[in-house]
C-alpha cells in the first residue's frame, strides 16, 4: 500500500464543468453523500466570530455528543475540525504495523496508513477498519464481525445518523478502539467542519495532543452543540430521507440500473456502463460518482428540491 494510490472523491464540480460545460451553480452535485436539506444555522453571536472558544462551548458540545450518540459515561469525546482531519491522525496513534481494511471503501483510511507506514496486512496485532455503514455499498457491520485482537481498531461511523439504533457505540469501550462521528452528512454542514472521536481517554489523548487547543470554531461548537439537541429534526429527516431514498430508487430502477446498496444519505446502483451513464447525467449538469474498482457502479446522492427532482426524473427518462 503507498501514499500514491489513487484517491477518488466526489465533489470536483469545476473539473466536471471544464468538460461539460455550464457554469458551477448550473450544476446540480450528486456525487457527495450530504444531506441536500441543511440542519437551519442559527444566528451567530459576535463573540464565537472574534474570541478563542472558551471550555463551556467544548463542554456543552460533548455534553450534546454524548447524549445524541448514547456514549457510556467514562468514554472521552474529542471533537474536530472534521472527520477528514481524524482519520489523518489516526494511523499515528500506535507503531506503524499492518492495517486491515476491508473494501471496496472509503479511501481516505488506507491513504492515511499509508502515509504513516503502514502495508497492508491482517491477524492478531494489525490494525482493523471498518465503515460502518460503508461507502459506497451501505453495509452495515455486526458486533461480531469487529476482531478484539487488534493494535488499533477504527470504527467510520460518518454515515451511521441515519440508523442510529445500527450503532456499535458499546465497542468504543474496547482498548485500542476509535469510533468517529461526521457531523457534515447528516446534518448537511460539511463546510462547517466538525468530527468527533469516541474511546478510552487514554487511547484518545495522543490525538488530543497532536489536535491541540481551539481546534474547533466557535461557530461550529455553537451550532453543533443546537443541533445534536434537536432530536425532533434528526427524526423528521431520517423519514425524510427513507422517503427520498426509495423515491430515487423508483427512478433508477425505471431506467434499467438495479440497486446494489446504500444508504438514506447516497444509493449505489448497477448500471450497464457507469462511464456512459455518468456522460449522460453529466450532459444534462447532474455530477454523480463513479469508482475505478468497478465500470458498471454509479453513486447518486439524493436532490434537495423539486426543481432537482425533476432535473434527476427528466435525464433519467428512457
Amino acid at each position: 500500500m503507498t501514499a500514491s494510490a489513487p484517491r477518488d472523491h466526489g465533489g470536483g464540480l469545476d473539473a466536471a464543468a471544464a468538460r461539460w460545460g455550464g457554469t458551477r451553480d448550473a450544476w446540480l452535485d450528486l456525487s457527495t453523500g450530504i444531506n441536500p436539506v441543511s440542519y437551519p444555522i442559527p444566528d451567530i453571536p459576535g463573540p464565537d466570530w472574534t474570541a478563542l472558544p472558551d471550555e463551556s462551548a467544548f463542554s456543552d458540545l460533548v455534553a450534546a455528543a454524548r447524549d445524541f450518540w448514547a456514549v457510556p459515561d467514562g468514554l472521552d469525546i474529542l471533537p474536530a475540525p472534521g472527520a477528514s482531519a481524524l482519520i489523518a491522525a489516526l494511523p499515528g496513534l500506535v507503531p506503524a504495523s499492518r492495517v486491515e481494511i476491508p473494501g471496496p471503501t472509503y479511501n481516505e483510511h488506507a491513504a492515511a496508513f499509508a502515509a504513516h507506514g503502514w502495508a497492508q496486512g491482517t491477524g492478531p496485532g494489525a490494525a482493523f477498519v471498518a465503515v460502518h455503514p460503508n461507502n459506497p455499498n451501505g453495509r452495515l457491520w455486526q458486533a461480531e464481525e469487529i476482531p478484539t485482537d487488534r493494535a488499533l481498531t477504527v470504527l467510520d461511523e460518518s454515515f451511521c445518523d441515519i440508523a442510529p439504533e445500527a450503532s456499535l457505540m458499546p465497542l468504543a469501550a474496547r482498548p485500542r478502539t476509535v469510533i468517529l462521528k461526521s457531523f457534515g452528512k447528516f446534518w448537511g454542514l460539511a463546510g462547517l467542519r466538525l468530527g468527533f472521536a469516541i474511546g478510552q481517554a487514554e487511547t484518545l489523548a495522543p490525538l488530543r495532543d497532536r489536535i491541540g487547543p481551539w481546534a474547533v470554531s466557535g461557530p461550529a461548537l455553537r451550532v453543533g452543540a443546537l443541533a445534536l439537541r434537536d432530536a425532533g429534526w434528526a427524526a423528521k429527516t431520517r423519514a425524510r430521507l427513507d422517503r427520498d431514498a426509495a423515491r430515487l430508487d423508483a427512478l433508477a430502477k425505471g431506467f434499467g440500473w438495479s440497486v446494489t446498496g446504500g444508504t438514506g444519505l447516497f444509493r449505489l446502483y448497477d448500471t450497464p456502463d457507469a462511464s456512459a451513464a455518468q456522460d449522460r447525467l453529466a450532459r444534462r449538469q447532474i455530477w454523480t460518482r463513479r469508482f475505478p474498482y468497478s465500470d458498471r457502479w454509479l453513486r447518486l446522492g439524493l436532490p434537495g428540491t423539486e426543481a432537482d427532482w425533476g432535473r434527476v426524473a427528466r435525464a433519467l427518462t428512457p
